[in-house]
C-alpha cells in the first residue's frame, strides 16, 4: 500500500493560519494612516500603539513554547486563534489610544504561541530531510499574508470602512479554528489520516508502534535529562541563531509596521496606493523564502552539513539586506526607496526556515521551548522596532538614522553567525 501524504495537509493548515496571523497584526498599520488622523495620534503614539502587541507577545510566546511542548499544538493553537480573532474583531469598536493598546496587547498575547507551535508541529510530523521545505511552506505565509493584506485591508477599508475590515478579518480566524482542531493531532501515530506507510517514513523507521497513548509518545519526544537550561541559555549556536532572530523581528516589524507610514510621510501617498507599493517587497520576500527551504533541503542532502545548509543562507541573507539599505538612505527617489526596499525585505525574509529549522536540529527535544526564547528576543526587537522608530522619526523628523540604525544590527548578526553558528558540532546530547 502507497503511503499517505497528510502530514502536508497539516503544513497547509499551519500555513493558511500564519496567513491569517499576520494579516491580522500587520492591519493595524495599514489603517494607521485613518486611524492616526482619526484619533490625532503623533508619531509616538503611533509607535506606542505598534510596540502594544509586541509586549504582549513577549509575555506569551515563552510561555507559549513551553504550553505547546507540555499540552501539544492542537488546542493551544485552537484557543489562540480564537481568543485572537476575537481581538481583532473588536478593534472595529476603537475609540482612542487606550482601548487600541488594549487590544493590540491581548492581539500579542493570544499570538504568542503560535510560532512555538509551528516548530513543534513539524518537529513531530516531518523527518529531517523534509524539515526545512516543511517549515519554508509555513513561514512563506509571513510575507505572503503581507503581501496580499495590503491590497485586501486597504481595499476593504476604502469600500465598507475600517471597522468591517477588522470584523471580516476576525471572522476568518474564528472559522479556521474548529477545522485545526478536527483534523490534527499532536502527534501523527494518533492520526486517522496517517497509514502505516506515511508514519513509518516520518520516523524513519521500518517498525512503527500505534498503540502508545499520547501521553507515551509525547514524553518520549520531551523527555530530557538536566542540562536542558544551561544548554538552551549558554549554547553558542542557539545564542547567535536567537541574535540573528533578533535582528531579522527588527527588520520585520521595521517594514511591517512603519513601511505605510513612512511611504505616506515621505512621499505623500493616500491609503490605496501605499496598499499597491506594498506588494513588491513581500512578494519578492515570498519568492526568496519558498525557494530558499527547497534549497537548503537539497545542499544538506548533497553535503549533510549544518553548517552549510542553515548557518550561510542566515548570514548572506542578513549582509545582503542591509546592504541594500544603503541607497535609501542616500537618496530621496521613491522609485530607488521602493526597489531597494523590495531587495532588503526579500533579502532578509529568505533564510527564515534556517532560524527555525536551527533549533529542531540542535534541540528536537524541546523544539518549542528553544523556538519560544527565540521568538522572545524576536517580540523584543518587535517592540523596539516600533517604538524606537518612532521616537528616531519624532526627533530627528525623518527616517535616515532608523534605516542607519537598521543596518548596523544586520552587520553585527552576520558577525555572530560567522563566528558561533555551528549546528553540526553543538547538539544537545540526549
Amino acid at each position: 500500500m502507497s503511503k499517505t501524504n497528510f502530514r502536508w495537509v497539516i503544513i497547509g493548515l499551519v500555513f493558511f493560519i500564519t496567513v491569517i496571523n499576520y494579516v491580522d497584526r500587520s492591519a493595524i498599520a495599514f489603517a494607521m494612516p485613518i486611524l492616526s488622523k482619526l484619533f490625532h495620534l503623533s508619531p509616538e503614539d503611533i509607535g506606542l500603539t505598534l510596540g502594544a502587541f509586541n509586549i504582549g507577545y513577549a509575555l506569551m510566546v515563552f510561555v507559549g513554547g513551553l504550553l505547546v511542548d507540555n499540552w501539544g499544538a492542537r488546542k493551544v493553537w485552537f484557543w489562540g486563534a480564537l481568543i485572537w480573532s476575537a481581538s481583532i474583531f473588536s478593534t472595529a469598536f476603537a475609540t482612542g489610544l487606550a482601548y487600541l493598546f488594549t487590544v493590540r496587547l491581548i492581539l500579542g498575547l493570544a499570538e504568542g504561541p503560535n510560532f512555538p507551535a509551528m516548530n513543534r508541529v513539524v518537529g513531530d510530523w516531518l523527518p529531517l530531510k523534509e524539515r526545512s521545505t516543511a517549515l519554508a511552506n509555513g513561514l512563506v505565509a509571513v510575507p505572503f499574508a503581507l503581501m496580499i493584506g495590503g491590497p485586501i485591508v486597504t481595499s476593504l477599508s476604502t469600500l465598507f470602512g475600517w471597522q468591517v475590515m477588522f470584523m471580516i478579518l476576525g471572522i476568518v480566524g474564528m472559522i479556521w479554528a474548529p477545522v485545526w482542531l478536527y483534523f490534527f493531532r499532536n502527534f501523527p501515530e494518533r492520526s486517522k489520516f496517517v497509514n502505516d506507510e506515511e508514519l513509518a517514513y516520518i520516523r524513519e523507521e521500518a517498525n512503527v508502534d500505534r498503540n502508545r497513548t499520547s501521553h507515551e509518545i509525547r514524553r518520549e519526544h520531551t523527555n530530557v535529562p538536566k542540562g536542558l537550561w544551561k544548554f538552551l541559555l549558554t549554547n553558542p549556536t542557539l545564542l547567535s541563531n536567537d541574535w540573528a532572530f533578533f535582528v531579522f523581528g527588527y527588520n520585520l516589524f521595521f517594514f511591517m509596521g512603519w513601511l505605510p507610514t513612512f511611504l505616506d510621510k515621505t512621499y505623500h501617498m493616500n491609503v490605496m496606493k501605499i496598499g499597491l507599493f506594498t506588494v513588491l517587497p513581500w512578494a519578492l520576500a515570498t519568492i526568496l523564502l519558498f525557494l530558499d527551504g527547497r534549497l537548503c533541503d537539497r545542499i544538506f542532502a548533497a553535503t549533510k552539513s549544518l553548517r552549510k545548509a542553515r548557518s550561510h543562507p542566515i548570514w548572506i541573507s542578513q549582509l545582503l539586506s542591509g546592504l541594500s539599505l544603503i541607497p535609501i538612505i542616500l537618496y530621496h527617489d521613491v522609485n530607488i526607496a521602493m526597489i531597494f526596499i523590495a531587495l532588503a525585505v526579500g533579502l532578509g525574509m529568505a533564510a527564515n526556515p534556517n532560524y527555525y529549522a536551527t533549533n529542531i536540529d540542535v534541540i528536537r527535544q524541546r523544539s518549542g521551548t528553544a523556538l519560544g526564547i527565540m521568538d522572545f528576543g524576536f517580540a523584543v526587537a518587535g517592540l523596539i522596532a516600533s517604538t524606537l522608530t518612532g521616537l528616531i522619526v519624532q526627533v530627528t523628523g525623518s527616517f535616515a538614522g532608523a534605516f542607519g540604525f537598521l543596518l548596523f544590527l544586520n552587520l553585527t548578526s552576520v558577525l555572530g553567525v560567522l563566528l558561533f553558528h555551528h549546528p553540526d558540532r553543538e547538539k544537545f546530547q540526549a
